[in-house]
């Protein structure tokens, strides 16, 4: 699909006036664990003109689009992107990580990734990790749960407790997040991964309440730790400067 991606990228790119920087797959496809019938969530950063930042008016920034053949885009433009960058937000920090990358500015790249990595907030993404993680803990509190409610809790709780261990941006691939349980866990996700490969979006599974035990464990021990945590090493001063250098990119 990668073509029709790259096509769909450079059809935005036309009908919006913009330069798309980065683009890059987030979702299930971006965390190992898809299923035969996942949409590919394609996520990306664009700029405009430098004229179109010259106004006091507020003005649409964000893009988004749904195909038929199962792509699922959304965009962001530079400005909002440097907004949301200070609040640390979680999805976007997760962007620069994603092992699947559709189109990369090699200068903007340069540019920002130590933006984002000062930006980070252990803190401020271990709540939002925490926020999530309770919401799917819930949903996958029954007999039969539906498998892609189990990976997505999965995922948002041992992102959590990588954070409160390592103090870093979490991996965005799942697969790297399985060093911080034990043997038996890993091997009961594993199999779970191997299925999901072959199951639809809807598809219920019977809950495993040894596996659902260590996520209900891990999720207050989450809860806990996660007080303790620092914030950003943000400096505005900086990113204002690195903003103005991006909008010079040729």
């Amino acid at each position: 699909m990668t073509p029709r991606i790259l096509e769909k990228i450079k059809e935005v790119e036309a009908a919006k006036g913009v330069e798309v920087l980065l683009a890059v797959e987030s979702g299930s496809r971006a965390w190992g664990f898809a299923s035969p019938d996942s949409d590919y969530d394609i996520r990306f950063i664009y700029r405009h003109e430098k004229d179109w930042y010259l106004t006091p008016w507020d003005k649409d920034e964000t893009i988004e689009f749904m195909t038929e053949d199962d792509l699922d885009g959304s965009g962001w433009d530079l400005r909002k992107t440097f907004h949301l960058l200070l609040k640390s937000n979680a999805a976007l920090l997760s962007w620069f990580y994603s092992p699947i990358v559709y189109k990369s500015d090699e200068k903007f790249v340069d540019l920002f990734k130590p933006l984002a990595d000062d930006c980070f907030s252990p803190i401020a993404v271990s709540y939002h990790y925490l926020s999530m993680s309770k919401k799917y803990l819930e949903a996958c509190r029954r007999d039969e749960v539906k498998l892609k409610s189990y990976f997505y809790c999965l995922r948002t709780t041992l992102t959590g407790k990588w954070i409160i261990e390592k103090g870093t941006v979490p991996p965005v691939l799942f697969s790297d997040l399985l060093v911080l349980t034990d043997d038996k866990t890993r091997r009961k996700i594993e199999d779970l991964v191997a299925l999901k490969a072959t199951k639809g979006e809807t598809y219920f599974h019977p809950n495993d309440w040894e596996l659902f035990g260590f996520l209900e464990k891990t999720t207050k021990e989450n809860d806990e730790k996660s007080k303790s945590l620092a914030g950003s090493k943000a400096n505005k001063h900086e990113m204002e400067r690195v903003f103005k250098e991006i909008l010079k990119i040729k």
